[in-house]
Parts: C-alpha cells; sequence; structure tokens
C-alpha cells in the first residue's frame, strides 16, 4: 500500500477522509502542478504538468545562475525581441496549464463528498491561488509583450560600436517641438561619457549659445563652414549658435547627411554629433533625443522625481514675470510631470545656464528613479511614454550591455562638466582649453598638466 491509495482509491463514503483528501489534493496541486492527477487522475496529463513545472524551475535556476555570474547576460538576452517572445509564449503556455491542471483537480477532490463546512475552503482557497498566480504570470506576459514593442519603437537593429579610449560618449540631447516652434529644437546638449568597464560616468553640458562651433575635417560642414559655424555672423538661420545647427541642417542641407534615415537618425542630429564632437575632441558612438513635449509623461509614468529646489521657478508669464499662473518654491520638492516640465522648461526669470543646470539635475532625478522594482511595477506606462519621448541609434543588441553598465553608473557618484560663464566664455570660446578640460574630465591620469 502507497500514500497514492488513499488518494486514488479513497474511502469516499467517509467526509473526513474525503476532505484531507481535497486539502492534499489541493497543496500538491500548488507546490507541484500536475502531482495530483499523477497520484489521483490523469497521469499523462499529471506527468506534463510536472515535467513543465520542472523545466520551468531549471530554467529559473539557470537563469538565475547566469545573471549571479554574467548580469550582462542576461540583461541581453531578455532584452531581444526573440528571447521575449518566447518568454510570453512560455507564460501564456503555462498559464493556461495551470488554469486546466487546478479545475481538473477540483474534479478530482470531489468536492460534493467533503464535509460541509470544508467544502467553500477548499474551493476558495483554490480559486485564489489560481486567480492570483494566473494574473501574475499574465502581467508577466503583458509586460514582455509591451517590452518587446516599446524596444522595438525606440531602439535600432544596427551594428554595434566598440569603446574610443576605454569609453563610450553618448550625446543627450532635449528638444522642444512646442506648438509655438516650428519642428524641434535641441534647447539642451550633453555629452554623457561613460567608462566601458567600470561604468564611471561624466556628464559635458554645452551651452545653446556656443559660437563660433567648429566642426570634424571629416564632417561635410566642414567645407561649409571652415572657421566654424557663425564665424562672422556666418549661417543660413537667424541666429548663429550652437543649437541652430540642428534647424539649419533639417531646414536647408538634410542632403548632407544622405545616410541618417536609415541609421534611424536625422541630417541635424547628425549635424549636431559632428558639432560636438569637433567642440569637445570626444568621438560620439550615440545619441538620445528626448523631446519635451512628452517629458510629463515620462515623469508621471515613474511616480515623479524628487529635486532640491534652490530658487523660484515660475510657471507661465511673460519676461517680467507678469501673469505667472503658479511658482515652484524652493526647498525639497516631489514634482509630478507638469510641474518638472516647467521646472525643465522655464526660461524667466532666470539664465540659459540656471535652465541647464535644472534640466541636469532632472536628469540625475530621473536616473534615480529608474530601478528595477519601479521599472517592473510601472512598466507599461513607462514603456509607452519613453516610446513616445525618446529617439536613439543605440541598437538592440547593446541594450543588455548599456543596462548592465547603467547599474555600475548608479553606484557611481556622476561627474558634472559645465562649459558655461565663468568656465568659459561662449561668445568667445578657446577650444584648446575645453578640450583640455574635456580631456581632464574624462580621464584625469591622462590630462596635460597646466603650464605645458
Amino acid at each position: 500500500m502507497t500514500i497514492a491509495t488513499p488518494l486514488r482509491h479513497p474511502d469516499a463514503s467517509s467526509s473526513q477522509t474525503m476532505t484531507k483528501r481535497g486539502w492534499w489534493l489541493v497543496t500538491m496541486n500548488i507546490l507541484l502542478p500536475g502531482s495530483a492527477q499523477v497520484v489521483a487522475g490523469n497521469r499523462v496529463l499529471g506527468r506534463v504538468g510536472v515535467l513543465a513545472t520542472l523545466l520551468l524551475w531549471l530554467l529559473g535556476i539557470v537563469t538565475l545562475v547566469v545573471y549571479l555570474v554574467s548580469p550582462s547576460s542576461i540583461y541581453t538576452l531578455f532584452t531581444q525581441a526573440g528571447s521575449l517572445t518566447l518568454v510570453q509564449t512560455l507564460l501564456i503556455v503555462y498559464t493556461v496549464l495551470w488554469v486546466v491542471l487546478t479545475l481538473d483537480t477540483l474534479r478530482l477532490v470531489r468536492l460534493i463528498r467533503t464535509a460541509p463546512n470544508a467544502r467553500g475552503w477548499i474551493a476558495a482557497f483554490s480559486v485564489l491561488v489560481l486567480v492570483g498566480l494566473a494574473c501574475t504570470a499574465g502581467y508577466a506576459s503583458v509586460v514582455a509583450g509591451s517590452a518587446r514593442g516599446a524596444l522595438g519603437d525606440i531602439f535600432s537593429a544596427g551594428p554595434s560600436q566598440p569603446p574610443v579610449d576605454g569609453r563610450y560618449n553618448i550625446m543627450l540631447l532635449g528638444g522642444d517641438a512646442g506648438p509655438d516652434r516650428d519642428g524641434l529644437r535641441p534647447d539642451s546638449m550633453s555629452i554623457v561619457s561613460i567608462d566601458a568597464n567600470t561604468g564611471q560616468a561624466v556628464t559635458i553640458g554645452l551651452p545653446r549659445d556656443l559660437d563660433p562651433v567648429p566642426f570634424p575635417a571629416s564632417s561635410p560642414l566642414h567645407a561649409e563652414y571652415p572657421d566654424g559655424y557663425g564665424y562672422n555672423d556666418r549661417c543660413d538661420v537667424d541666429v548663429c549658435q550652437l543649437n541652430s545647427i540642428y534647424t539649419e541642417v533639417e531646414l536647408y542641407k538634410p542632403d548632407l547627411y544622405p545616410n541618417a534615415k536609415k541609421n534611424k537618425s536625422e541630417p541635424g542630429i547628425e549635424a549636431m554629433r559632428d558639432a560636438l564632437e569637433g567642440a569637445t575632441g570626444l568621438k560620439i558612438q550615440y545619441y538620445v533625443l528626448i523631446d519635451m513635449q512628452g517629458f510629463a509623461d515620462l515623469i508621471d509614468a515613474l511616480g515623479g522625481v524628487d529635486v532640491t529646489v534652490t530658487d523660484r521657478v515660475p510657471i507661465g508669464g511673460d519676461e517680467n514675470l507678469n501673469g505667472v499662473a503658479e511658482w515652484i518654491e524652493p526647498g525639497k520638492r516631489h514634482l509630478d510631470g507638469y510641474h518638472a516640465q516647467w521646472y525643465a522648461r522655464a526660461r524667466h526669470g532666470s539664465s540659459d545656464y540656471d535652465r541647464m543646470a535644472r534640466q541636469r539635475q532632472l536628469q540625475d532625478a530621473i536616473l534615480k528613479q529608474v530601478n528595477p522594482v519601479n521599472v517592473v511595477s510601472k512598466f507599461q506606462g513607462i514603456a509607452t511614454a519613453g516610446a513616445q519621448v525618446m529617439k536613439t541609434d543605440i541598437p538592440q543588441s547593446m541594450l543588455g550591455y548599456f543596462v548592465d553598465l547603467g547599474m555600475k553608473t548608479r553606484k557611481l557618484p556622476v561627474q558634472q562638466l559645465e562649459l558655461v560663464p565663468p568656465t568659459i566664455d561662449p561668445t568667445e570660446p578657446d577650444y584648446a582649453q575645453i578640450q583640455e578640460l574635456v580631456r581632464q574630465a574624462v580621464n584625469p591620469a591622462t590630462a596635460k598638466p597646466k603650464g605645458s
């Protein structure tokens, strides 16, 4: 006689025996789906359930071990469309199998034979566990599908690029395509330089009114502006300064960058890349463009951001601060999307350089909010907002690597280099000085000593 005997061939006349048997079967179905069928029902169905469960556990254990040994491998795996499709399919199939096994387990229990006061508890317990686990698996499946769609919308399928001098340099543009503007115009420009091994990052901020701006010899704009963009007020738009380059190329010279669209970029973005390379001396591998029009949605999806406000910032109003609808007051503030957007964009009552500092502050605040718990719990909103707000040429094949690198970056202090007055004069920039400051920031060990 084995333990399976009273489970498969119980004394159906004893409600006490049937109740104990019912709890045993329900518990077995929860701990090892399919085991209830193996000992008391359809053995073929049970073996399928047990095998599927053991395979799922094995996949989980292998994933955990690989994550502990090489996190970047797991990040890479789960940022690929094929892997996410497989995960979504497995979750759906296993959820359906679990539902079938649970309903079959309740059939095997034969509730009518259990004690009257136990029937409701056995059924309710089974249903609650079923609903909880099915909803969890269903949500995970939806997240996998949303991730696949968002990653495909945001990231390119282009080739990866190697680090230069051990670093990845990413151009970060904050663009504004507001209703009062003809197209998008980059209002904030910076380079995030990240050590390819340690994740140590330096943010280099450039003023939008930098003038003149040199281009590398390899740039098609170098022939147009050999002395620099804006030299002697020479340009093809009304204001000759750094952020005008995007507008000029988009409106009048898109043919200079014929491959931009194919590489998931724009002629104006490629022109800005050339300009920032010429100004800083850094080779920029990738860009990220954030459209401020959708910025509020991303902040709201993250649950808001925490910042320390040093000076009052107006919401609305004119240059004389007439008609201000509201003020963002000094102090520690938790900003929702609407207030964060105004905090980043407000032009009146402060200088362009103050606004640059606020935008950089918001970037840091957003990075602090991008943690695994926050992202998973609010993933759909973040994915939807991210697809509307962000554009980049970072290939999907590199995403896992950058996620791993970003995890390292979050643990380290981010260095800041603001190329603004009094450090530099944007109207008469000394590019030898600028490039030396950049070298000192990204690699202080090899920077030239003063006076050399």
